[in-house]
């Protein structure tokens, strides 16, 4: 005699149903797209989170999107200068960087770099790990913020995208540290998320995903549920412009707004420490994250999600 299915199991499997059906429209509109996925935060240092991050990227490779992952590692970089006896000193957000600490800082990045490559590996996605030294990716000058003299910490002023191009190409997942050289070829440390974003603006890439440790862009700050699903630039500019952008989220979204001014479709700001957090803002109805988006650019979200 059949068993007859439980509506209890009915209702589960319809309910994993609907979330690839939700999942469609997504997946048709972003076909082929370039992705620029930024790497930093809490998800670099949580093992569990770290396979959470590099099983989405699979997932996105393997159902026909081009993704470049860009990753940073300042946690690691100032635990490994203390264990050498150098204490980490910081101008305007950016690390001071004699040779000494570039040196390290080289070291760990490439470091963490084979790390995410032996793991994409793993889950069945072929990576290739490189600095933005390779192929002269990413050429710089040095950053002197409010003209200070901070060391070897690197101003990005051009990208070759060739050697990007020839690995997806050729179907690998490009897996990038934040390092560059100077027209002398010195190494310089260069802050992911302007690497990122540099990067995503030469590749005209689609999409360019910040994974933080922050929720999204908050209409109030101390309201965790006033979180804005989707911004345009002109609504972003309104939002800095009457103060709401405070501390990390000023330069974050003035990154956003420039990367959309110079032809990225949308840059995401994600809670990189919510397991799966790139398939949950992209391939759902209402996203976990914040989205901005040029102002003429299609809308996804009808309403933010405290909403």
């Amino acid at each position: 005699m059949e068993q007859e299915m439980s509506s209890k199991e009915m209702e589960l499997y319809l309910d994993k149903a609907g979330v690839l059906i939700e999942a469609l429209p997504y997946i048709q509109h972003f076909q082929g797209a370039t992705i620029i996925v930024k790497y930093g935060g809490s998800a670099m240092v949580d093992h569990e989170l770290k396979k959470s991050v590099i099983k989405d990227v699979a997932l996105l490779k393997l159902i026909g999107f081009k993704p470049i992952i860009v990753h940073g590692g300042g946690k690691e970089i100032t635990s490994w200068l203390s264990k050498v006896g150098k204490e980490s000193e910081f101008v305007n957000g950016f690390r001071v960087t004699d040779q000494e600490t570039m040196q390290v800082a080289e070291m760990v990045l490439n470091r963490i770099n084979k790390g995410l490559v032996s793991m994409m590996e793993k889950v069945g996605v072929k990576a290739c790990g490189i600095s933005g030294k390779d192929g002269t990716i990413l050429r710089v000058a040095q950053k002197k913020p409010d003209g200070a003299d901070i060391g070897f910490v690197g101003e990005v002023m051009e990208v070759d995208t060739t050697l990007l191009t020839t690995l997806i190409d050729a179907g690998f997942v490009p897996v990038i540290c934040p390092v560059g050289s100077d027209d002398g070829y010195y190494s310089y440390n260069i802050n992911a998320d302007d690497a990122a974003c540099a990067i995503a603006k030469a590749m005209k890439a689609q999409k360019l995903v910040f994974l933080s440790d922050i929720k999204g862009v908050l209409e109030d700050a101390h309201d965790p549920e006033s979180l804005i699903s989707e911004m345009t630039v002109a609504e972003a500019r309104e939002f800095i412009e009457k103060g709401h952008a405070g501390g990390g989220m000023l330069p974050k979204l003035n990154s956003c707004i420039d990367a959309i001014e110079a032809g990225v479709q949308r840059v995401h700001i994600l809670d990189g420490r919510i397991p799966h957090s790139q398939l949950l803002e992209f391939f759902t109805n209402k996203g976990i994250g914040t989205a901005i988006i040029g102002d003429t650019e299609r809308r996804f979200y009808e309403k933010t999600k405290k909403d």
